[in-house]
């Protein structure tokens, strides 16, 4: 399957805000999007007004982005939202936020959701204690995601363990860090996602 391959921090300043795609960095005063914020290429400076199509496309891209799903996947996610009971938008967010690779991101086993991926790939994530290598599992409440016993002296894990937490850990979300496990203690609220994402935009542009 095709994936993004160029310039991660292009993505952050084109979208006009930090989608934290490069783990640390991100974080610190290197990050490109606060030391160029504004758009890349030559005209990437003057004042552009965006509006209609263009407000609801570029929506749907920070959130794409954000979570690092291809547009089929993202597609797939936001028909299974229409689908459950509630508000689409919210229906959504909360489905992206319980996708295996998000989950182990926030707990702080990885860096950024695309290492979290490599993780999850590679074998050495668990959940309720059996190997899911598939990064868009659901993963519900009451479920518990671990790291297998062999990842638990990962020296890449344990410096990202060590330094997650100044990013926190949701609410919905429960770590142990001696066991090296988290649980789901409930679905994702809207409130638990802080970046200001319009997905209301969303629901318009894919309703035409």
């Amino acid at each position: 399957m095709a994936r993004y391959t160029g310039s991660t921090c292009r993505l952050c300043r084109r979208e006009g805000m930090k989608l934290f795609l490069k783990g640390e960095r991100c974080y610190k005063e290197k990050c490109a999007a606060e030391r160029r914020n504004y758009a890349p290429g030559q005209h990437g400076q003057k004042n552009r007004k965006i509006m209609g199509y263009a407000l609801q496309l570029q929506e749907k891209q920070k959130i794409r982005y954000y979570y690092g799903l291809m547009e089929s996947q993202f597609r797939k996610t936001y028909h299974k939202a229409q689908k459950m009971k509630g508000i689409t938008g919210e229906n959504m967010l909360s489905l992206l936020e319980r996708r295996l690779d998000n989950v182990v991101f926030q707990l702080g086993f990885a860096a950024s959701r695309k290492q979290a991926r490599h993780l999850v790939r590679h074998g050495h994530i668990q959940v309720n204690g059996r190997k899911v290598n598939l990064p868009s599992f659901d993963v519900m409440v009451g479920n518990e995601v671990s790291l297998k016993a062999k990842s638990r002296t990962n020296v890449l894990i344990l410096s990202n363990l060590e330094s997650a937490g100044g990013r926190g850990i949701p609410a919905w979300l429960e770590l142990n860090r001696d066991a090296f496990t988290g649980k789901v203690l409930s679905l994702p609220a809207r409130e638990d996602i802080k970046l200001p994402f319009q997905e209301h935009l969303v629901v318009e542009l894919y309703s035409k």
